[in-house]
């Protein structure tokens, strides 16, 4: 069971974990997270990366270093972490690599609602969706072969090898969904398309 944290975004988490390397002020910390790319996996901006700075520090796990200031700029807080925010790193991490977590992706919400639109509709738009999943998957395979080719190591890329599976996946269920509701002898396309009032799909009559 996933334990109750003193700051549970996960934003929290990447920052205690750049901050392993060295203090830094929230500016540093927001480019350090764009240049590793790290907004394909943790959502934030700005405003929400200051609160979660503000917080950690007030729970402990980082604390004021020193305040600078270059030239005209205005005074940055540079932050370093603690003993307290080393050991919290460490025990969220392996809390979320140990512990499947219930999450709440929209197209399982479209699936569990998706009786909702006509069969002959559905079929269209996973065929859409097919299209949509090869692309990226494309995006994502080339992200990685040429990231690679500049002499990264794998294991840097993990996250996205981890996306590429979770779509190669995605992708055999949409078939599979749409031979269910398209299969000639046991197809679910009769009996969905008479509660809209509609024929059979199109796919399923001509193989019947």
């Amino acid at each position: 069971m996933a334990k109750k944290r003193k700051v549970g975004n996960l934003l929290a988490l990447a920052v205690l974990s750049y901050l392993t390397r060295a203090p830094m002020h929230p500016y540093e910390l927001s480019r350090t997270l764009r240049d590793n790319d790290d907004v394909r996996s943790i959502r934030f901006n700005h405003g929400s990366l200051y609160m979660v700075v503000q917080q950690l520090a007030k729970a402990g796990f980082i604390v004021e270093q020193e305040t600078t200031r270059a030239g005209q700029r205005p005074e940055r807080t540079v932050y370093a972490l603690t003993d307290a925010g080393r050991h919290e790193l460490r025990d969220w991490l392996r809390e979320l690599v140990e512990e499947p977590q219930h999450e709440y992706p929209h197209f399982v919400a479209a699936l569990s609602l998706i009786a909702a639109i006509p069969p002959s509709e559905v079929v269209v738009l996973l065929g859409h969706r097919l299209g949509r999943l090869a692309e990226l998957r494309a995006e994502i395979r080339d992200l990685i072969d040429t990231t690679i080719a500049k002499d990264v190591h794998p294991l840097f890329l993990i996250e996205e090898e981890y996306r590429l599976a979770l779509l190669d996946a995605e992708s055999t269920f949409v078939e599979q969904f749409i031979k269910k509701i398209t299969h000639p002898k046991t197809g679910w396309g009769p009996l969905w398309a008479t509660f809209h009032g509609e024929p059979a799909p199109a796919e399923e009559r001509k193989q019947s």
